[in-house]
């Protein structure tokens, strides 16, 4: 017998209003209650979660809670949350988190959602002090506070990443995701504690997030296209940084980077590409726009660096082989503590193509700061420094 249209229409609102629906599950209900350990708690309670065929919701109310590695992997039946108000610390010695590369890792997972008004607490500074890797290739590694890990249709909310080991975020093989009101807090003596570093993945927004860090604010690694970085404020750290890339003929391009009304604080840097020299990567890196950036005392607000080589690690006999082309600078306004507010050093074996500065304006000690330029003919649309030889 056919539905009539009325029928139809009512019994289509029930079904999405039944998908929309989710249950709770309060952490208490496996022991999980504050000033307690609540690895084992949150493990059991994400496997409810996970083998629900409804939409559910994990709750860790206000309190401070213990927590060593957790790994909250899919795939899973139906969208997640995890919301906390309460202050999660994990253990000083790196060597006691029970994982060391992540914290809290969430893997192979479609729809999830992390939100509340909670602290994910690192403890770092152990791991600060005994960081060695800038001199030792063999140190020992540290886990960052969260891995994302071929996540699709991901949200971070409003809740804070405090005082990582290592990088705080690690987004990898995802699509389609959003951190919104997030926020990142380190010294600015941390090392290697990168905000949001991301690779492999498609679609990442970064929007309405306050990062201070000890190294780059986010960091944009290969494979990584049609980002968005928006309403974001960075500092203390080196800045928002593409690459560094070249080093492996395994990377894949960057394409698809759109960063817009950022603030820069007592960084480092300011807007950054880095490609290595003498190394073998070949793969491109293009379309990328910055714009509306607001630079306060930063070191280098913009540059290009196809010489990058921290510690000495390489050689500059052989130039970069990777193309940087169809790049925007446009509106960029505040002060750098050096003279060269603009460092375009692109590669002789590869030299940029299709750069655009438009309405820049930096000053150094009160004057208009200047442009070095090598390997790249930029295109200058109203305001912006001349190009001088590097």
């Amino acid at each position: 017998m056919e539905l009539s249209t009325t029928r139809l229409v009512l019994f289509i609102l029930l079904a999405v209003s039944g998908i929309a629906q989710s249950f709770d599950i309060p952490i208490a209900k496996f022991g999980g209650v504050p000033n307690s350990d609540i690895t084992q708690a949150l493990t059991n309670a994400w496997r409810e979660a996970c083998s629900s065929a409804t939409a559910s919701k994990i709750v860790i109310p206000g309190g401070t809670y213990r927590m060593k590695a957790v790994d909250m992997r899919g795939p899973c039946k139906a969208p997640i949350e995890l919301y906390v108000d309460g202050t999660i610390i994990a253990p000083p010695n790196p060597r006691d988190v029970g994982d060391e590369w992540q914290w809290v890792k969430v893997e192979y997972v479609d729809y999830f959602t992390l939100s509340g008004s909670g602290v994910f607490d690192g403890q770092g500074a152990m791991a600060w002090k005994n960081n060695d890797c800038g001199t030792n290739s063999n140190c020992a590694r540290t886990p960052m506070n969260f891995g994302f890990n071929f996540v699709k249709h991901g949200v971070v909310r409003s809740v804070t990443s405090k005082d990582s080991k290592n990088f705080n975020v690690n987004v990898l093989g995802c699509q389609n995701f959003t951190f919104d009101g997030f926020k990142i807090v380190a010294p600015g003596n941390s090392i290697n504690t990168d905000g949001i570093h991301m690779g492999r993945s498609n679609g990442v927004r970064i929007l309405n997030t306050s990062i201070s860090t000890g190294d780059d604010c986010i960091s944009i690694g290969d494979g990584s296209v049609h980002t968005t970085i928006y309403n974001v404020k960075c500092g203390p750290g080196h800045g928002i940084s593409v690459g560094s890339l070249g080093k492996y003929t395994t990377e894949a391009p960057v394409e698809g980077l759109v960063v817009k009304n950022v603030t820069f604080s007592n960084t480092d840097n300011g807007l950054r590409i880095k490609t290595w020299p003498s190394a073998p990567g070949t793969s491109p890196i293009s379309n990328l726009h910055y714009e509306d950036i607001t630079m306060i005392n930063v070191r280098n607000p913009i540059i290009i660096d196809q010489e990058y080589c921290p510690w000495n690690q390489c050689n500059k006999k052989n130039p970069s082989k990777i193309r940087i082309s169809n790049v925007s600078f446009k509106n960029i306004r505040g002060t750098s503590l050096t003279k060269e507010g603009v460092n375009l050093i692109c590669s002789s074996g590869a030299p940029c193509q299709q750069v655009k500065l438009g309405d820049i304006d930096l000053k150094f000690n009160g004057t208009p700061a200047v442009a070095v330029c090598r390997n790249v003919r930029p295109t200058v649309v109203g305001r912006a420094p001349p190009c001088v030889a590097a």
